[in-house]
């Protein structure tokens, strides 16, 4: 990538170095529904020091920790579907499927007195059949038309295409919202000092949830979409 300066968007950053994505996650930076945005801007936002924060994103730049290894703009359509399947995806629903007795026997036994609680199960449920719904949606229909579409891009598929794009960045938004309520409302996944091995378990996975989650968006905002729209017509 160019150098690296206040003025670079955050999601520019991010795919050209995925280890800065943890660095925006600690510091609360949206880089993936938000990450069109100049570094500078994210950080002012924050109420961060943006030299700061750009003196960190150079030094993970340099450090470069397994980059090559996880470059993914030199991946075509073709690869990021496969990736995002096998990577996000597929964990995505086991973890899905894993997770709701926990946070629900979270709630019914500390609810009463940490009603804020009964509020992470509420969002949880609104996160899983958001992601659940979405995914499906992908793999079903929008997927195989990104393939028909770079195999063949012809105006009827892309004009078929376009909306499917747009109305899933707008339900990566939804997730995004949710994801960062539930992050407020559990003071970063941090569990109470005298927290239960459930209460533990719950905010770490909800905080690895968030996680793989903002990263599985990126990728299909900032690079998949992007390289899709790049050989549609104007």
């Amino acid at each position: 990538m160019n150098e690296t300066t206040l003025q670079t968007q955050v999601a520019d950053i991010v795919t050209a170095v995925p280890q800065t994505a943890d660095l925006f996650r600690k510091l609360r930076i949206d880089y993936c529904c938000g990450g069109k945005i100049s570094l500078q801007e994210a950080a002012l936002g924050r109420n961060l020091d943006p030299m700061q924060v750009l003196t960190n994103v150079l030094e993970i730049e340099q450090a470069q920790v397994a980059y090559a290894a996880n470059n993914l703009q030199s991946h075509d359509e073709a690869e990021l579907i496969e990736y995002i399947q096998s990577k996000y995806h597929a964990h995505l629903r086991e973890e899905l499927a894993q997770l709701p007795p926990y946070v629900t026997k979270l709630a019914r036994v500390h609810g009463g007195h940490s009603p804020h609680l009964l509020r992470v199960q509420e969002l949880f449920e609104a996160l899983r059949q958001e992601l659940l719904e979405h995914t499906a949606e992908e793999e079903e229909v929008v997927f195989p038309l990104v393939l028909q579409y770079v195999t063949n891009p012809v105006q009827e598929t892309s004009v078929k295409l376009l909306p499917y794009l747009l109305n899933l960045e707008e339900e990566h938004d939804k997730a995004g919202h949710i994801l960062k309520e539930l992050r407020d409302i559990t003071h970063d996944f941090m569990p109470p000092d005298d927290a239960c091995g459930t209460y533990r378990l719950v905010y770490h996975r909800l905080s690895l949830l968030e996680k793989e989650t903002f990263e599985h968006i990126h990728l299909e905002n900032h690079v998949l979409f992007d390289q899709v729209r790049a050989i549609m017509p104007a």
